[in-house]
């Protein structure tokens, strides 16, 4: 916010017209912040596309993965895995929310915070596992229970997805929460970044997809040692891979939103530069037509 003084308002809320001086240096400042917008806006265009090439690369292995839970989950009855079964009763839920590490990027930060207050509130105790520093300090600032706390780019991204569905399953195992949550932002597209909340843990017979999708014929498949046996390994890698996925993705959200809300900035700085241009040339021309009256009322004094 610029002080009263240089927005031609007084402390004592008279109207002042800003000198050239004021407004020449607002014009300089405000393009050197423009510079600044459009340099971001550069980085993060190139960044996305980054991001959605991980993402793309990824996507073949978790649609494998999704296929060969579907044919587990169709080829067994019951299986015993933690996974499998409800949580321990009164325990508290376990929430991984994860968010990007720096800001400028509009609201999408605050979006996912938001949306993880929203699921804490609607009953019950919850544990942390915050995956990005803006999720770091937002648990910080609530002053909740923190059973992991990490930035997103402390590591390589696959080594910490393990690390947090190691922490998460070790808890869950344990009894110290009831269910895994994962808390991200989903890239619906470019335009779009959208905030939800997916239980990851128990896992439902629904959770991999839909199976009434398919159509035509699907070849059948021969597990060894044994369905239950394969499910039992594979549970695992599909919380693995399920965080990791999302790590992806809120990367490629994050630099979505961070190009929209540097576009927008630069944008709306190039029509106050107008509006200061504009303000500068009146009063350059108030300025010059006050010197002239003073100069012919000087002139006409003398005369007379």
């Amino acid at each position: 916010m610029w002080p009263l003084d240089k927005l031609g308002v007084t402390s004592s809320g008279e109207n002042r017209m800003p000198s050239v001086r004021d407004l020449r240096d607002r014009i300089k400042s405000l393009k050197n912040t423009q510079q600044i917008t459009k340099a971001m806006k550069q980085v993060a265009a190139a960044k996305i596309r980054r991001a959605e090439a991980a993402r793309k690369q990824a996507q073949p292995y978790a649609d494998a993965l999704g296929e060969m839970l579907r044919d587990l989950m169709d080829a067994v009855g019951s299986i015993d895995h933690p996974f499998m079964r409800p949580g321990k009763e009164g325990a508290p839920r376990g929430v991984i929310l994860m968010t990007a590490d720096k800001g400028l990027a509009g609201a999408f930060n605050s979006n996912v915070i938001r949306e993880g207050e929203r699921y804490a509130r609607e009953g019950g105790g919850v544990v942390w596992y915050a995956v990005g520093n803006k999720a770091r300090g937002a648990v910080r600032r609530m002053h909740a229970e923190a059973g992991f706390s990490e930035s997103l780019s402390a590591n390589e991204k696959l080594a910490l997805a393990q690390d947090v569905a190691a922490k998460v399953t070790d808890d869950f195992n344990a009894g110290k929460i009831s269910e895994i949550v994962l808390v991200s932002s989903r890239a619906v597209s470019v335009m779009v970044q959208r905030p939800e909340a997916r239980v990851l843990v128990p896992v439902a017979k629904d959770a991999t997809e839909k199976k009434e999708e398919q159509k035509g014929p699907r070849a059948e498949v021969e597990f060894a040692p044994s369905p239950e046996a394969v499910l039992t390994r594979l549970l695992p890698k599909y919380l693995e891979f399920t965080i990791y996925s999302a790590m992806l993705e809120t990367d490629a959200a994050f630099y979505s939103a961070q190009l929209i809300a540097m576009t927008n900035a630069t944008d709306n700085a190039g029509k106050l530069l107008d509006d200061l241009t504009l303000a500068m040339n009146k009063a350059r021309q108030a300025a010059i037509t006050k010197e002239m009256l003073e100069i012919v009322g000087g002139a006409e004094a003398q005369a007379g």
